[in-house]
């Protein structure tokens, strides 16, 4: 493993936050803040320049959101470590920057160390989201009857955490792959989840599993 520090790309609209932040990750001697930027349209054009290894953008930006930094550095980019900043920590908006591809989400109320792990699990697990708030936003959304999964529902989700596609999912059920793919996709929307392995974890962490296979195909 290469001993060079973490890269970090900081985004905020207020330079106080932004030198604040670098101060506290400037101290941790694998991680090295490479750049600052105030916009999402500067913060996409460093991204572009310097291909930093994480980007902690705010939520909340003079010409966009944070969430339009994930989007476009997600669909570019897998590996990029990509954590949301922001005052506004409701579940609507973790699932958000869930479904948008972030690494993580941290709240500005919580300690600056926060986003020092945050970082370095961003760095190492990029696609693995990760929240302080997950849990209970998860336990929140499932247990509301609109979230609820169906009885048909729950066996494509069986068959999902035993690895099978849709095709096979069908055939195993008697659906025609567009029914099961219909499913599939609700159970993805009812958990807040954007793919296989998010709305695996997250029906595990709920109950809806109690068990699943590291399976993503």
């Amino acid at each position: 493993m290469s001993d060079a520090p973490t890269r970090l790309l900081l985004v905020d609209d207020h330079e106080l936050i932004r030198e604040g932040l670098g101060s506290v990750i400037d101290l941790e001697d694998d991680m090295d803040v490479v750049a600052t930027a105030g916009t999402v349209g500067e913060a996409l054009s460093i991204y572009e320049e310097l291909k930093p290894d994480v980007v902690v953008a705010d939520l909340q930006l003079p010409d966009g959101t944070g969430l339009d930094i994930v989007r476009a550095i997600r669909k570019a980019s897998q590996t990029t470590g990509l954590i949301v900043l922001t005052m506004h920590s409701g579940d609507d908006q973790i699932f958000a920057a869930m479904q948008a591809g972030a690494s993580g989400f941290v709240g500005k109320d919580a300690p600056s160390s926060e986003v020092v792990k945050a970082a370095r699990h961003a760095a190492v697990s990029p696609r693995a989201f990760v929240c302080a708030g997950l849990a209970g936003a998860m336990m929140r959304r499932v247990s509301g009857e609109s979230a609820s999964l169906t009885e048909r529902e729950h066996d494509v989700l069986l068959l999902l955490a035993d690895g099978l596609g849709a095709a096979a999912i069908g055939d195993r059920l008697f659906l025609s792959e567009s029914t099961a793919k219909s499913h599939i996709a609700r159970i993805y929307q009812k958990l807040g989840a954007a793919n296989r392995a998010q709305a695996l974890v997250t029906a595990m962490r709920v109950g809806l599993l109690s068990s699943i296979q590291p399976t993503e195909r």
